[in-house]
């Protein structure tokens, strides 16, 4: 062999293939993303298509670029080095992650009562898009309309039976559907909710848990509003990020006793930073997920009272909070 000619120890002119457990490790993380994007399917069907279409565009993105990537594993690939070797480990981790972002992000489906919440009838007109569900009264609706934003993870039609016979008192509802349901990536709903109902000239603005941190930098922002102010704050389980004691609007929150995710002492705590006039109202026996229509939650405490039970209380003391801002 002369001196300028490549030997087999040269890389890539060699002939050399990248080693198996490379292999097997990229067909397993593709292999991985197409078995999350189908269970995620099975387990949260009803969420994935009534939700924002943010997840559903990334589930169908994950088993495209999954499919790609066990395609091209089947082709004899060359050994890389150094950069290139970091490059593809990187691109590993990467999808790794991805997955399990999509496996983390699957949401909460709405299930019964929550489901039949969402039929129209002569008392209450049940409309949904691509991003939100609104509940307007039939017999048509007073000034004071409510923006409610969901937990994180929970889709937006699992609020339509605690928060309906709010829309039977009068009031339009209005459910934000938020992208990939974290209320964090919809900052401009409210925005968007009062140009849908203009008929609105007051807000209560509202949500549960996560939803209720960003309602509440909601009511501070649109307190002294000349059109359409947020007059209302209304907390399920929930309390702000931030020392709102100087707001001005009516604020209401309401707790579950054996919360295991917003505890009692959590609630407790957020006093300080709520106006001293705000009213707190404990719903004995109850969860975080009896805020909603989704199902149990993992970390949330054990209850000792019925779910209906709790939601009656929960619609009930909503709907007495609203009224009361009726001018």
């Amino acid at each position: 062999m002369s001196r300028g000619t490549p030997g087999p120890q040269d890389g890539a002119g060699s002939g050399a293939r990248r080693p198996a457990w490379f292999t097997w490790t990229v067909r397993a993380v593709a292999a991985a993303g197409i078995v999350v994007v189908a269970w995620a399917c099975l387990t949260a069907w009803g969420a994935v298509v009534h939700g924002h279409p943010l997840y559903a565009v990334l589930l169908g993105l994950t088993v495209l670029g999954c499919a790609l990537v066990l395609w091209r594993s089947l082709r004899p690939r060359p050994a890389r080095r150094g950069w290139r070797l970091a490059g593809d480990l990187a691109l590993v981790v990467a999808g790794i992650v991805w997955v399990a972002a999509m496996a983390w992000l699957r949401p909460f489906s709405a299930v019964q009562p929550a489901l039949d919440a969402m039929v129209s009838d002569d008392s209450v007109t049940v409309t949904e898009s691509t991003t939100a569900v609104t509940l307007v009264p039939a017999r048509g609706a007073d000034g004071t309309a409510v923006f409610f934003r969901p937990g994180a993870k929970v889709e937006a039609r699992a609020y339509a039976a605690v928060l309906r016979p709010v829309a039977e008192a009068g009031h339009t509802v209005v459910i934000p559907k938020q992208p990939l349901a974290v209320a964090f990536l919809a900052g401009g709903a409210f925005d968007a909710a009062r140009e849908r109902v203009p008929q609105a000239d007051r807000w209560v603005v509202g949500g549960h848990s996560l939803g209720g941190v960003v309602a509440s930098s909601d009511a501070a922002g649109a307190e002294a509003d000349d059109v359409a102010p947020a007059v209302g704050l209304l907390l399920y389980a929930s309390y702000p990020a931030e020392d709102l004691s100087g707001l001005t609007v009516a604020v209401e929150s309401v707790s579950a006793e054996h919360d295991g995710l917003a505890t009692p002492a959590k609630i407790e705590a957020s006093r300080e930073t709520l106006p001293p006039d705000a009213t707190f109202t404990v719903v004995d026996g109850a969860v975080h997920a009896f805020f909603g229509d989704y199902g149990p939650q993992p970390g949330d405490g054990t209850a000792t009272v019925s779910h209906d039970e709790a939601r009656a209380e929960i619609s009930s003391v909503s709907t007495q909070f609203v009224d009361s801002l009726d001018r």
